[in-house]
């Protein structure tokens, strides 16, 4: 095994965000003050044209914080069209996903980035379902299952959390794919490319506390189905 060393490289923290007033501050706030020694970040916010005072905080930041970019999309599309917003902005080694509420750790990026360090490492995916976590909504649990089944079947693979937020990408191979997907849909659509591609996904144990849909969760039944339909869509086109 080829240890690679990380120091001096830099990882892009890409976090989407629609009507996250709320909690938007305090995950700018953990994202800034997680310490990850030998590496440096780079933060981009990407607005998907949010209709509360998300915005108005928003504009506040280059103030606070000049080096933290910040982009407003021009129409509300979904997670995926801000996604691609950001990773084109993106300017790192490594990319990572950080969604705008507070149900991941942003402590874990340094396990996640540990896993680098193994040269075949290409992915690297925070698992909920590996590490201590809030109890899961029913419904929403027996979802990822099926999901992680159907994922595992179509793909000949072993994942336990294909929809996980934490996804952590050598940044020319996710600059490297086109993706279509505009909304939620967007998780299978990455998985099912970065298969295709042969790309060597490690998964690692992070921590996870849940939202419910009274606490701002957005992810609803309909998108379930949309996620199926994405990941039997890309197994076949691209």
């Amino acid at each position: 095994m080829k240890v690679e060393p990380l120091k001096d490289k830099t990882l892009c923290i890409v976090i989407p965000v629609y009507n996250e007033e709320k909690t938007i501050a305090e995950i700018l706030d953990r994202v800034i003050n997680v310490s990850i020694e030998g590496i440096n970040k780079q933060i981009i916010v990407v607005d998907d044209k949010s209709t509360d005072s998300t915005i108005n905080i928003l504009k506040e930041i280059p103030v606070k914080y000049p080096d933290i970019k910040v982009i407003f999309k021009d129409k509300n599309e979904g997670k995926g069209s801000a996604l691609k917003a950001g990773f084109a902005a993106a300017e790192g080694d490594f990319i990572i996903v950080q969604d705008a509420d507070l149900e991941y750790d942003p402590e874990d990026y340094k396990a996640m980035l540990d896993s680098f360090r193994r040269s075949e490492v290409d992915v690297v995916y925070g698992s909920r379902f590996l590490g201590k976590h809030r109890a899961f909504l029913f419904l929403n649990y027996v979802a990822n299952k099926i999901l992680n089944l159907v994922t595992n079947i179509l793909y000949d693979t072993t994942l336990t959390d294909m929809e996980t937020c934490y996804k952590m990408f050598k940044a020319h191979l996710i600059k490297g794919i086109d993706i279509k997907s505009k909304g939620f849909e967007i998780e299978p659509e990455i998985t099912a490319k970065m298969l295709k591609k042969k790309a060597k996904i490690y998964e690692v144990p992070i921590s996870f506390y849940g939202r419910s849909y009274d606490e701002g969760k957005k992810i609803k039944a309909i998108d379930g189905f949309r996620a199926m339909w994405a990941l039997i869509k890309y197994r076949f086109v691209d």
